[in-house]
């Protein structure tokens, strides 16, 4: 089964500035040795997901990762904030491969994007054709449901599962927040990033819960899978994570694995 990842960061220290980096992630994440692990694993393409460099940088970086093998397009930084976000995304739409955007909202204030003018510039994306990953906290989610139901014309992705808090077993209120955003019908759900938050020794039955509630609210058809590499190397490996999802839902049908693995992907993000 070909699976398209939806969710890999790549960092090139010689070329971009990332002022959040530090650790075990403070170096080199390059294509080749990402497509090294992923091709044996069924991951024929991925999508870029931009890494928070400094903001001088951020169309650069997504221009520069489009030219790379096997990256099927990226999902751009912006700043909704900004009163020249239109000027931002005008500039992404002259490159095809640029299908989305993103602003990291898990570590801003929650104010943030419940602005009057974050909200109009997001009703914006449309017009240009890109979609908009949600990046919450747990804790979030009923803000980033309020941006949802605000720019109702908007394709939205919720990454990281809502980033649940699977060390403290925290499924409540997390469970009942992810059903109230599923019934919000322009938000997608992005399986990935959780095993962040599972705690070095997860196994496959911790992070299951998560990860069938999130498709039994998303439903086959609105749901798409991501490797949050090398993230995920913080808590385990690409592999890993990989089995792991195979084992969560071998129960499925082929065509229900298909959507999730690479089909979803393919027509939300039009790659």
């Amino acid at each position: 089964m070909r699976i398209i990842d939806t969710h890999l960061h790549l960092i090139y220290p010689e070329r971009f500035s990332y002022p959040w980096l530090s650790g075990a992630l403070d170096r080199p994440w390059t294509v080749n040795d990402y497509f090294a692990e992923a091709l044996p694993l069924g991951i024929e393409s991925a999508l870029h997901m931009e890494v928070d460099v400094a903001e001088p940088q951020m169309l650069a970086e997504s221009e520069f990762v489009v030219t790379l093998p096997r990256i099927a397009g990226a999902i751009a930084a912006c700043r909704p904030e900004h009163m020249n976000f239109v000027d931002q995304i005008e500039q992404l739409s002259e490159h095809p491969h640029i299908t989305g955007v993103r602003r990291i909202l898990h570590e801003s204030p929650d104010d943030l994007s419940q602005s009057d003018l974050f909200v109009e510039n997001i009703r914006h994306l449309p017009d240009y054709d890109l979609s908009f990953d949600l990046c919450v906290r747990a804790d979030q989610l009923p803000i980033g449901q309020m941006l949802a139901e605000r720019a109702p014309d908007v394709t939205f992705i919720l990454d990281h599962c809502g980033v649940p808090d699977v060390t403290g077993a925290g499924l409540d209120p997390w469970r009942e927040n992810i059903s109230r955003l599923a019934r919000v019908p322009n938000v997608n759900a992005k399986i990935s990033g959780i095993v962040a938050y599972a705690g070095a020794d997860w196994t496959v039955d911790s992070i299951r819960p998560y990860v069938v509630h999130i498709i039994e609210s998303f439903g086959w058809d609105r749901v798409v899978w991501g490797s949050d590499h090398p993230v995920v190397t913080r808590t385990g490996s690409l592999t890993r994570w990989v089995e792991a999802t195979h084992e969560i839902i071998k129960g499925a049908s082929d065509h229900e694995k298909a959507r999730l693995l690479h089909a979803n992907a393919e027509r939300i993000y039009k790659v």
